[in-house]
């Protein structure tokens, strides 16, 4: 009897035991043939239970622990698909799990990548759009505000583009002049662009030190396209109207070759903005041969040429007159839209890189690369002349006299009503409706005016030109010293010679221009080149100005980089030599001793230091955070002060030094991604040059100058918090948010001094320091929100939509208004700095109500995406993208800045009391309804 007892007793534990043994299986399958899919990985997370399904596609886990976890699947080609189970001594089944192709998903977000193409060609001067940095991160953060923030131009950390590194094939692309990319140099193609690694902040990056917005390196090895085509079409009303696309790569060969190639067109007669003309057309190839396992040479070369219309901004009240698509640069010829303003790039890239596998741990990868080619910007002068030999000066020089050509620009403020109001005239009612019914520029009154010369002409349409030629290398060590520590350095070096000149285009009827500058009163002064005096200029030839800028930076970088298990850190430095040079090859009449030949090298020595830790609290829940300073030569363009005329260099020039820092936390799930970062950014000692006509200045004659405004020991800070939210709702939902809350300001009193040719004092008229702490920067919306939500159905559909809300964004304020000869009569007695007159009727209450800086309203924006995918057989592909942006049409602006001609308290105080401002703020708005569509096949 015992022994039946015991018997029934270990049967009893044997049976329980095994009715508390928890599995977990499931059969995996391809979504459009239905067929099992083998060697898919299934594994339980935070666990080490892990399996592959075998031939008929099915995993069976077993003996693992109670608890709440997530099943992840993955499948190479295929989207990881993950499912939340809860195990209590049971066995669940999670019937047959189906795999999606990743290529379709692909598809989509490569075609959402090309919405931003058209966004990147807008000029600076407006505003300045880094999406282009940011479109290859995976952050949910950083894509919205690629993707979503984009159109307000929107500024991550509030930081200018030139902060963030653009890197093609290991060499900077960044251009000299301005510190910016300039992205028309590969615009149209988004196909072969697609392989970029982006790293945001200073983050640890295998290729150089970078910059405060991270570094965008795009690889364009020809063996890392995958074999097959692609041919796509799209429409859309942003910048141009149509666009063709087709790329083909053979992918490696079996004899070591590989080949891609990529073509695009581009084209508008106009796009959202009136009179924006737009032809693009770009070729790319790459060509790499892999010699064997450890040398491989590849050869790319680029060619996109992009000329598009300009537009401009204006003052609020042309905008309430023609509304925000209105464009003052051109008018009807001949029945045709003609631009004044036209942009015209064209630089080719051509380069060579050599991959050298030392070893399965050590790698040496070196390019050579060489830019060539020009930009131009196309204008109207209007200061024609004519020589009257027959009545000679004092000096026995003869008379030029001015042909009377008036600006042609149909915006300028003496066309417009508030200028009528002003001035008390009769014709007010007429201005307007002159300016209501045409309002365009009149090409025609321009040709006659010149025709009725019978000789030179009165206006020109010439373009102001640079035409580049730059050769870098560079060499990129990496290797691993251990398991645990990877090794990167660089040296790179890069050559600018750069040509600068006016070049005339059309003579619009006359038959030549007198290179001479009417705004002078001395013959000699009136020459814009001594050496070639009353040169008549012809179609072709150079005129106006005429000088080269040499640029030389010689560069190396080191980083190691330190992994473990639950700590992850970085160090970092780099040290760099920039040299600048002008050479002038005009002799200027109003700077007959300083214009002709070299300015000197302009030398600077610079370092960085970053360094970075990653702390994995589990493997869901980690801390990271970064911290960089560098110093940074000045650009080119603000080295000096006015290189069109003469050598003169920004007076205490020095370079620029950025601190910056940020702190995340992140937590990854399955279903939910999050991430929050505060950030800080000192730039310190920056300078900043201007050029403006002003009114009420002191210290010139008649008190009114086109002046040069030097700006220089410039702080700013930059102080915020961002955030990231994706919550996967069900397999097919997810939600997005996203949210950046920052505070840009001004944060010293910077210097200000001015020169002119109106100013006869040696290094300029010093106006001392500008009252601009604390004053918001103009760097977009310093608070910016978006929530979405997007569906992706199984059958390769989906449909999105994000609500973007928008706020604090500020007008960028005029320093000389901020400085203290505000408050000086200009007609009052002594010099600047020598007993000058106050206004008497001078209220500081009233100064500080017209010097309050202007805040935009706040505004949302409505933008829904969706699309669909088709498997057409034999890896062929259709894709259909379609997105409509800013869907109830909202009017906001995106950027504006204070005209700096009212220099003086009663300008500015008289002028904000007309009815109508004379010299009101400009202004650009963003777009209204706008819309993209895309069509592809894939092969």
């Amino acid at each position: 009897m015992k022994r039946i007892i015991l018997s029934m007793f270990f049967t009893l534990c044997l049976y329980e035991g095994l009715t508390c043994q928890n599995v977990v299986h499931g059969i995996v399958k391809e979504h459009n043939s239905g067929k099992p899919l083998p060697n898919a990985s299934v594994s339980i997370e935070e666990t080490n239970f892990t399996q592959q399904t075998n031939a008929e596609g099915s995993f069976s886990i077993d003996n693992t622990p109670d608890g709440t976890y997530f099943v992840l699947i993955k499948a190479e080609g295929y989207k990881t698909q993950n499912y939340p189970i809860t195990l209590t001594g049971e066995t669940i089944d999670l019937g047959i799990v189906f795999m999606y192709s990743e290529e379709i998903y692909e598809e989509q977000d490569m075609t959402t990548i090309t919405i931003t193409d058209d966004e990147l060609n807008g000029d600076t001067s407006g505003a300045d759009n880094i999406s282009g940095l940011l479109q290859s991160s995976r952050d949910i953060y950083l894509r919205t505000a690629a993707f979503e923030f984009s159109s307000s131009f929107f500024r991550v950390r509030g930081l200018d583009s030139e902060n963030g590194k653009l890197l093609i094939n290991g060499v900077t692309m960044n251009k000299r002049y301005t510190g910016r990319p300039q992205w028309s140099n590969w615009g149209g193609l988004n196909d072969v662009f697609r392989n970029q690694e982006f790293t945001n902040s200073f983050r640890a990056s295998t290729y150089t030190f970078g910059g405060a917005l991270g570094i965008t390196q795009i690889s364009t090895k020809a063996s890392d396209y995958k074999a097959g085509g692609r041919f796509s079409y799209a429409s859309s009303n942003r910048s141009y109207v149509h666009r063709v696309m087709a790329t083909y790569a053979t992918g490696l060969l079996k004899n070591g070759w590989a080949f891609t190639f990529s073509g695009s067109r581009r084209a508008a007669k106009e796009g959202f903005v009136n009179g924006t003309s737009y032809n693009a057309n770009s070729m790319f190839i790459a060509i790499e041969k892999q010699f064997n396992s450890k040398h491989s040479l590849n050869f790319t070369g680029i060619y996109a040429a992009n000329r598009r219309g300009k537009s401009a901004g204006n003052t609020q009240e042309v905008y309430d007159l023609k509304g925000i698509q209105y464009n003052p640069y051109w008018g009807y010829q001949n029945g045709e839209i003609r631009n004044s303003r036209v942009k015209d790039i064209e630089e080719p890239i051509v380069q060579l890189n050599h991959y050298w596998n030392i070893s399965k741990k050590t790698a040496i990868a070196s390019v050579v690369s060489y830019q060539f080619g020009g930009v131009g910007n196309s204008r109207i002068d209007f200061g024609g002349a004519v020589v009257e030999n027959d009545v000679l000066d004092g000096n026995g020089n003869p008379f030029i006299v001015e042909l009377g050509g008036a600006n042609p620009d149909p915006s300028y403020y003496q066309n417009l009503p508030s200028y009528a109001l002003r001035e008390g005239n009769a014709n007010v009612y007429e201005t307007e409706q002159a300016f209501l019914n045409d309002g365009q520029l009149n090409w025609d009154q321009l040709y006659t005016a010149n025709l009725s010369t019978g000789s030179y002409s009165s206006y020109v349409l010439y373009e102001d030109r640079n035409e580049d030629k730059t050769i870098s290398f560079n060499t990129l060590l990496e290797t691993e010293l251990n398991d645990n520590i990877l090794f990167n350095a660089s040296l790179q070096y890069s050559r600018l010679r750069s040509e600068n000149f006016a070049e005339v285009l059309d003579l619009l009827g006359g038959t030549g221009y007198l290179d001479v500058d009417n705004f002078e009163d001395t013959f000699d002064g009136k020459q814009n080149n001594l050496l070639n005096p009353l040169h008549v200029a012809t179609v072709g030839d150079r005129f106006k100005y005429n000088f080269n800028l040499n640029s030389e930076t010689y560069e190396g970088f080191a980083q190691a980089q330190f992994n473990y298990n639950k700590v992850e850190f970085f160090l970092g430095s780099s040290l760099s030599k920039t040299s600048h040079e002008r050479v002038g090859l005009y002799k200027n009449g109003k700077n007959p001793t300083n214009s002709l030949g070299s300015s000197g090298k302009q030398e600077f020595i610079n370092f960085g230091i970053k360094s970075g830790l990653t702390y994995k609290l589990n493997g869901r829940n980690l801390i990271d955070m970064n911290v960089g300073y560098l110093t940074k030569a000045p650009t080119l363009r603000n080295t000096f002060s006015n290189s069109r005329e003469n050598n003169d260099v920004v007076i205490g020039l020095t370079s620029e030094n950025i601190l910056s820092g940020d702190i995340s936390y992140v937590l990854r799930t399955p279903k939910i991604q999050a991430k929050v970062t505060g950030y800080y950014a000192k730039v310190n000692d920056a300078t900043e040059v201007s050029f403006y006509y002003a009114d009420g200045i002191i210290g010139v004659d008649n008190a009114t100058a086109f002046v040069q405004e030097i700006m220089t020991n410039v702080d700013k800070q930059h102080i915020g918090v961002e955030l990231g939210l994706e919550a996967e709702v069900t397999s097919t939902i997810k939600l997005k948010g996203a949210a950046n809350i920052g505070q840009y300001t001004y944060a010293n009193n910077p210097n200000i001094y001015l020169t002119s040719s109106n100013i006869t004092t040696q290094g300029g008229l010093d106006y001392g320091k500008s009252n601009l702490k604390n004053y918001k920067l103009s760097a977009g919306p310093q608070k910016a929100y978006s929530i979405g939500f997007e569906y992706r159905d199984p059958e390769y559909w989906w449909f999105g939509a994000t609500a973007n809300f928008f706020n604090e964004i500020y007008i960028d304020v005029a320093p000389l208004t901020r400085t203290y000869p505000f408050a000086i009569d200009p007609n009052g007695s002594g010099d600047l700095g020598l007993g000058e007159t106050p206004f008497n009727d001078y209220d500081e209450t009233i100064a500080k109500e017209l010097l309050q800086q202007e805040r935009f309203s706040d505004y949302m924006v409505v933008n829904l995406v969706g699309g669909k995918s088709w498997s057409v057989g034999n890896g062929r592909y259709i894709g259909l993208f379609a997105s409509i942006g800013n869907v109830l049409n909202q009017e906001y602006k995106t950027g504006g800045y204070e005209q700096g001609r009212n220099a003086n308290y009663r300008e500015l105080r008289d002028d904000k009391a007309l009815e109508k401002r004379v010299f009101g703020n400009k202004y650009w708005y963003g777009r209204g309804t706008s819309y993209f569509l895309n069509i592809n096949y894939r092969f």
